[in-house]
C-alpha cells in the first residue's frame, strides 16, 4: 500500500476520532442516484464499510419517499419561487478562507445561505427540516474534522455537496471511492456538452428556488469549484456579485492536501491510498486559477472585491466594510455589531500548521509560479 502523501505536513492541532454514526457526504441522496453510484464503482468499497453502506441504501429510500411527498406539498410553490437576481457568491481555492467569509457574511440578516441540513438533505428539506434537525441533533460533530470550524445543521453549507445528493455530475464524488480514480473533472470548469451544462443548471436553479422558498432573501453561494465557472453563473444570475479570495499557495498546498485526506477518511467508502492526491492539488489548482483569470472579465466593473485572506484576518471587520462599499451590500454598521461579535466569539480559533519539505516549496513555487507572482508571495 502507498504511503500516506508526505506533503500533507503534519497539522499541530489535535486530532479527534473520527465519529462512528456521523452522517456521510452521501447520506441525502435518493435511492436511484445512490445506487447509480455504487454501480459505477462496481461496488468496489471496502469490507468494513458494509454496514455504512446498507445504512445509506435504506436512507437513501428513505429520501426518495420523502421526496416524493415534499412534492407533492411544496412542488408547484417552489417552481413559481423567484430567486433574488443579484446573489453574492464567495469564489476561493479550497482552504482560502471561504468557510470564514461564509460566516462573516451569514451574519447579515439581509442573506440567506443553503445550511448544512439543506446541502445534505437537498430532496426533501422542506418538508423534514423542521423536526429532522431537532430529533438527530447529536449525528453531527460540533467541528469540522479537516480544520476544527464550528459545524451545525443550520450553519450556511457548500451548494456543491447538495448538487451531488440531488445526483448531479461533481468531482466530488471522488471521495465516495477516493482509490478509484477521479470523477466528473470536467464539472470542475463545465466543459461538457450542452445538454449536460443544461441539466447542471436546472439542478442548482431548482435547489435555490427551496433555498428561497424556506427562507425569501438574497442568497450568498460558496463553493470552491463556482471559482472556474464564473461564465456559467453570470448567464444565470447577470446582476451577481463576486467576492474572490486568495492565500498563500505554500499554506494552501498543505492545507488542501490534509483537507482530501480527511475527507477521504471520513466519507469515503474505501480505505484511502491517497495514491495520486499530490498531483490531483497540482493540476486541480492550475486549472481553477487559469479559468478564473480567463474569465474574470466577464464580471461589470464594481461587482467584484479581491482580497488576501491574510488581510482579512489582520483586518476583518474593516474587511468586511470594504466589501460592502465596494459591492454596494447596503450599510454595514447595521451589521458591524454582528460581525464583530462573531470575530470576538471565534478570537480562539487557530489554523492548523505545516512544514514542507525543500523540494516540494520549490515544486510549488516552479508549478504555481504564475500566481505567486501575480498575487507576490514570494517563496
Amino acid at each position: 500500500m502507498p504511503s500516506p502523501s508526505p506533503a500533507a505536513a503534519k497539522s499541530t492541532a489535535p486530532q479527534k476520532k473520527e465519529r462512528r454514526w456521523s452522517p456521510r457526504m452521501w447520506v441525502g441522496m435518493g435511492f436511484g442516484t445512490w445506487l447509480g453510484l455504487l454501480v459505477r464503482n462496481r461496488f468496489r468499497f471496502s469490507p468494513r464499510f458494509v454496514v455504512k453502506v446498507v445504512l445509506i441504501t435504506i436512507i437513501s429510500a428513505f429520501n426518495s419517499m420523502w421526496c416524493g411527498i415534499e412534492w407533492l406539498i411544496f412542488g408547484r410553490a417552489v417552481a413559481r419561487t423567484k430567486i433574488h437576481p443579484q446573489p453574492l457568491i464567495i469564489l476561493g481555492h479550497w482552504r482560502s478562507g471561504t468557510t470564514w467569509l461564509h460566516e462573516l457574511l451569514a451574519a447579515d440578516p439581509q442573506f440567506t445561505s443553503p445550511t448544512t441540513y439543506q446541502a445534505l438533505a437537498p430532496n426533501h428539506f422542506l418538508a423534514t427540516q423542521s423536526w429532522m434537525t431537532k430529533l438527530f441533533f447529536w449525528l453531527l460533530p460540533s467541528r469540522r474534522p479537516m480544520d476544527n470550524m464550528p459545524m451545525g445543521w443550520e450553519r450556511p453549507q457548500e451548494d456543491e455537496f447538495a448538487l451531488c445528493n440531488l445526483g448531479e455530475s461533481s468531482p466530488y464524488l471522488t471521495v465516495a471511492f477516493p482509490n478509484n480514480p477521479p470523477v466528473y473533472a470536467e464539472y470542475l470548469t463545465l466543459d461538457v456538452p450542452p445538454e449536460a451544462e443544461a441539466r447542471w443548471r436546472r439542478t442548482l436553479q431548482r435547489f435555490l428556488q427551496k433555498v428561497t422558498y424556506a427562507d425569501p432573501k438574497r442568497i450568498i453561494l460558496k463553493s470552491p469549484p463556482h471559482t472556474a465557472r464564473v461564465r456559467t453563473l453570470l448567464e444565470m444570475f447577470p446582476d451577481a456579485r463576486f467576492v474572490y479570495l486568495v492565500r498563500n499557495p505554500f499554506v494552501i498546498f498543505s492545507s488542501t492536501v490534509h483537507l482530501w485526506q480527511k475527507l477521504y477518511e471520513a466519507h469515503g467508502l474505501q480505505t484511502p491510498t491517497f495514491a495520486g492526491l499530490e498531483e490531483q492539488v497540482f493540476t486541480t489548482f492550475t486549472r481553477i486559477h487559469d479559468r478564473f483569470e480567463a474569465e474574470r472579465g466577464l464580471i461589470p466593473a464594481g461587482r467584484l472585491y479581491e482580497l488576501k485572506y491574510e488581510e482579512l484576518v489582520q483586518d476583518p471587520t474593516g474587511q468586511m466594510a470594504a466589501i460592502y462599499d465596494r459591492l454596494q451590500l447596503g450599510d454595514f454598521s447595521k451589521v458591524r455589531p454582528a460581525v464583530e461579535r462573531y470575530v470576538t466569539d471565534n478570537a480562539d480559533y487557530r489554523t492548523n500548521s505545516y512544514q514542507l519539505k525543500p523540494e516540494l516549496r520549490d515544486q510549488i513555487a516552479q508549478r504555481w509560479s504564475r500566481f505567486i507572482e501575480q498575487y507576490g508571495y514570494t517563496p
